[in-house]
């Protein structure tokens, strides 16, 4: 692998970058999609990449960080031209999701948050006749619920 200077690549290539790089809970979706990677921008000979973890005790945001300075290195820039950084405030939120990272979710079978709090249709079958099975899904930001129409259980991704 060549190195390549910090100085000759700009955000939106970093970010270009990013965007091969999966959640890793939700595969389908890369972090950019999903809205964790807030800001990419330099800080003198260093590229600072904040990342906002979908809350605070999320468990993936070690994974999160190691994946992302994996991808940098990858790509050419050595350790000591970048820093990724947890930021908190202003916390997360499913506002953040692209339009691209909600219809892959749909796709991949998560039904996207809705400003409802709950989802509008089976992602299995559209149809719109549904129940909560459980506040708690197969991850902390999902909820469990079921298609009445086609009995298919699916995860919703909660509004946070």
């Amino acid at each position: 692998m060549s190195m390549v200077q910090a100085s000759a690549v700009n955000e939106s290539e970093i970010r270009q970058w990013l965007e091969e790089v999966p959640d890793p809970e939700i595969p389908v979706v890369s972090l950019v999609d999903l809205g964790v990677i807030r800001e990419i921008k330099r800080d003198g000979d260093t590229w600072l990449v904040n990342v906002a973890p979908t809350y605070s005790g999320c468990p993936a945001t070690r994974i999160i960080h190691d994946d992302v300075r994996a991808k940098l290195y990858e790509k050419g820039l050595r350790p000591s031209d970048f820093q990724v950084v947890s930021v908190l405030s202003p916390p997360w939120s499913t506002d953040w999701i692209s339009k691209s990272g909600r219809q892959k979710l749909a796709d991949y079978g998560i039904a996207p948050p809705q400003p409802s709090g709950k989802p509008k249709a089976c992602p299995q079958c559209g149809s719109s006749d549904l129940e909560l099975v459980s506040q708690f899904g197969s991850t902390p930001c999902k909820a469990s619920w079921r298609c009445r129409s086609c009995l298919e259980p699916f995860d919703y991704f909660k509004c946070i």
